[in-house]
């Protein structure tokens, strides 16, 4: 009897199997870091290793198979999800020529060449596709041509790294709406490519395979599929969708006008649509859901989570000690110290990822500022808690955007990711945001979001989003402080003009932006 679900996540820093049953919940997870590298004859790269990074792929899924003890052909269909934006290029034969992971920044030279080509280009294609040259494919295949143009011969495909893996379980080469429209090289209104942006940019047009709605049934796993990950042969795997769109799915967020925040390495900003339209200045992102006929505006703020990383190992070592020697995890000792800090920080401030500007992307040099010596006050502890409202400062700034493009706002805000486990950090954003934010009981919902892919693919489940509701449970609600949200309604006023002071000193190269787009 086939009563299981899997779905495998290409993230940014690992690749997962995770096991889930027919209700939704999770049985099994398997989970194996990785690392983009960065070739140093170019900066800014992010290379992705297929063979390394299938072969963890294997070993997570023949993982979880053996953590669960179920027999694999228990499982009733396999679904995929990814980071947005990375690329794989295919020859003729299927094999992979060049990779490169999400935030890949290497292509300043081919930006600053499409500028010059047509300084319009840039938001024309915007307005189709909803997308901008910092993040999408269009620069990243100019590069491919321009400096290594013996693979550029061979290119006969371009995929994403869900539809990667699938075509390392199938042979079936795919791509669907969700991470594809990603690439800049799509017409969002048709959730289809549209070519002739890529040979608007004097690139190959004929690269583009088909597009396959998300929860469709791309094939079956194949003899060499079942060999690599253990799932038995003939297996139904059913096309997914990038991470933002699953873990919305995962989560409940379905419908237009809903929303979502994701809190993980890079937060996004999730608001649902049923009607496309762009911003006419080109700030905000606009991609297609993995629900058919919805489509989200998405707003990111750049590395928080990794902020946080960099904070606990570079400053909290007597809470990591004792997290060792309690089993419980770092940041919930910093979270139950940072607690007592005064919403405000004490009127302490600091720059990491800026409100995003899609056309003109840059962040500011790294900054805490406005604090004084006074140990009593100003502690790790204090720099901790200023790092927690930061990034629910830039969430304003998204969601005023968001609603200054669409003239909506959403009624409440459902919070998800690891973020999503510190109750502190979800206070302050509710008190931010003036909004009651939502917590699911599974706080890593991308997985959940494919398993529910796949179980619609298999005929399981007759309806995506009916079926998400029914399996999202919900935690905790928190309720917005009106004292604290005045409070904070008058400090965003004053970090939006400290930010823009630090962005002009990056401006005057007296110090040094946290990330840049390529090309500016």
């Amino acid at each position: 009897m086939q009563k299981y679900l899997m779905a495998v996540d290409a993230g940014t820093g690992s690749v997962r199997a995770i096991l889930f049953d027919l209700e939704g919940n999770q049985i099994g997870c398997v989970q194996q870091e990785w690392i983009h590298n960065e070739d140093p004859k170019w900066p800014g790269s992010m290379n992705f290793d297929w063979n390394h990074n299938w072969k963890l792929a294997c070993d997570c899924i023949h993982g979880v198979i053996d953590q669960t003890k179920i027999n694999s052909k228990e499982i009733a269909a396999v679904s995929t999800t990814c980071m947005r934006e990375g690329i794989v290029l295919y020859d003729k034969f299927g094999k992979e020529i060049w990779a490169c992971a999400n935030v890949d920044a290497r292509s300043n030279d081919e930006v600053g060449e499409l500028i010059r080509m047509n300084p319009e280009l840039e938001k024309e294609v915007y307005m189709e596709s909803g997308q901008t040259y910092a993040l999408g494919a269009l620069p990243r295949i100019l590069w491919v041509k321009n400096k290594m143009p013996e693979i550029y011969k061979k290119i006969a495909h371009i995929g994403m790294f869900n539809d990667w893996l699938i075509f390392k379980m199938t042979g079936k080469l795919a791509v669907e709406p969700s991470n594809g429209s990603t690439t800049g090289i799509f017409d969002l209104k048709k959730r289809a490519w549209d070519s002739s942006i890529a040979g608007k940019c004097g690139l190959k047009d004929t690269i583009f395979p088909d597009v396959v709605e998300c929860g469709s049934i791309i094939g079956k796993v194949n003899t060499k599929g079942a060999k690599d990950t253990g799932l038995a042969e003939g297996t139904t795997v059913v096309v997914g969708g990038g991470d933002a769109q699953l873990g919305c799915i995962g989560v409940g967020v379905v419908k237009s006008k809903e929303a979502a925040i994701f809190g993980g390495s890079f937060w996004q900003y999730e608001f649902n649509t049923d009607a496309v339209k762009t911003d006419s200045n080109c700030r905000v992102r606009v991609n297609c859901h993995a629900v058919p006929d919805v489509w989200q505006y998405e707003a990111l703020a750049f590395k928080p989570g990794l902020v946080m990383r960099w904070f606990r190992d570079g400053f909290c070592q007597l809470e990591k000690q004792e997290a060792e020697k309690t089993g419980k995890d770092p940041y919930y000792i910093m979270d139950q110290k940072a607690a007592e800090i005064p919403a405000g920080s004490y009127g302490m401030m600091c720059a990491f990822s800026d409100v995003m500007n899609f056309i003109s992307w840059k962040h500011a040099s790294p900054t805490f500022t406005n604090f004084q010596l006074d140990s009593e006050k100003f502690n790790r502890y204090t720099f901790y808690h200023a790092i927690l409202e930061n990034t629910a400062m830039v969430t304003k700034g998204h969601l005023d955007l968001v609603r200054e493009v669409t003239g909506n706002m959403p009624e409440s805000i459902v919070f998800a990711g690891g973020a999503s486990k510190s109750p502190l950090w979800c206070q302050i954003l509710s008190d931010v945001l003036g909004l009651p934010v939502r917590v699911p009981v599974v706080k890593e919902a991308t997985g959940l979001g494919a398993a529910i892919l796949a179980g619609y693919g298999a005929g399981i489940y007759s309806n995506i989003s009916e079926t998400a509701r029914k399996l999202v449970h919900w935690d905790k609600t928190y309720e917005p402080s009106i004292k604290n949200h005045f409070l904070y309604e008058n400090l965003y006023k004053k970090w939006r003009k400290v930010y823009a002071a630090q962005l002009e000193l990056c401006n005057q190269k007296l110090t040094n932006n946290m990330w840049i787009a390529p090309g500016l």
